[in-house]
């Protein structure tokens, strides 16, 4: 069973944002674990030398989350034309750590006009050389409702973009190797 990590760029309770990761984990297909980290609002400020010894309790979280999973699916807001504040510092520690390079991240977008969030959010993992999967990046326009995971995951012209995104996601994870 593929297990896929949601990171959500927003801390509000009523993200947009995390309303699209819902969704797209009522349409997976049966079998396909998700997993949503909710933690990012409890991490420290991203400090190097901290990474020397025992990591806080809240890092630790966030790196076995990404080391278990198969794949990461993020949907993060732009914030003054830039990633927000609290999701690059979720990334920053995972820079030191061996359990995102090589791994398979989708991104979704909940609002199309957010695109420079997007394109530094792609140098960022690619500089971290995580494996952003081109064809599972997909943009809806969310903003303008206060829509619920149902309603996404229901609607007739927004289902198939998310399991056009979802199926490219899944399509890139290794089957794990029989011993």
């Amino acid at each position: 069973m593929p297990k896929i990590l949601t990171l959500c760029g927003s801390l509000r309770a009523a993200s947009s944002n995390r309303t699209l990761l819902r969704a797209a984990e009522k349409i997976a297909p049966v079998g396909v674990v998700f997993e949503h980290f909710e933690g990012l609002g409890d991490l420290p400020h991203f400090n190097p030398d901290i990474e020397a010894g025992p990591l806080p309790a809240p890092v630790a979280d966030l790196r076995a989350r990404v080391d278990a999973a198969d794949a990461i699916l993020i949907s993060c807001p732009e914030y003054a034309r830039g990633i927000p504040g609290s999701f690059k510092n979720g990334l920053d520690w995972l820079v030191g750590g061996h359990e995102l390079p090589g791994k398979p991240v989708a991104l979704f977008n909940a609002s199309p006009r957010a695109s420079d969030a997007q394109a530094a959010l792609r140098l960022v993992l690619t500089t971290m050389s995580a494996r952003v999967v081109d064809e599972a990046h997909i943009a809806v326009a969310l903003l303008a409702g206060n829509r619920e995971a149902d309603a996404v995951a229901t609607d007739p012209e927004l289902r198939p973009i998310l399991e056009r995104g979802l199926a490219a996601l899944l399509a890139v994870i290794e089957p794990p190797q029989s011993g």
